[in-house]
């Protein structure tokens, strides 16, 4: 499962660091990645991280937002910067993540998502 965090009210220019929390019995952790939606939009990648650190971001966000994660502890990060309105939106979390499932079990990697944060941007 994931699950996310970190969500909240902040006003224009502020910062918010979300979190992303892989649990269970796993494998491995590949690639994460932060996406967003706003109402009225399609859902939209903010960010992603490969297991070995590569990240990528949308346009709108490059050296605002930071994407990290700590492998040893299944959780990736975002940290938001200088926010603006237009970051208003529910923030989900999407994992590749191949489940344990005991002795002898498959190796099968999947796309997995969080529940979702929300984020608010206003004064």
């Amino acid at each position: 499962q994931l699950q996310a965090s970190g969500g909240g009210l902040v006003q224009p220019g502020g910062s918010l660091r979300l979190s992303c929390a892989a649990s269970g019995s796993i494998f491995s952790v590949n690639d994460m990645a932060w996406y967003r939606q706003a109402p009225g939009n399609e859902r939209e990648l903010v960010a992603g991280i490969s297991n070995g650190g590569s990240t990528n971001y949308a346009d709108s966000v490059k050296g605002r937002f930071t994407i990290s994660r700590d492998n040893a502890k299944n959780t990736m990060y975002l940290q938001m910067n200088s926010l603006e309105p237009e970051d208003t939106a529910v923030y989900y979390c999407n994992a590749v993540i191949a489940p344990y499932y005991g002795p002898g079990s498959k190796y099968l990697p999947r796309a997995y998502w969080g529940q979702g944060t929300l984020v608010t941007v206003s004064s």
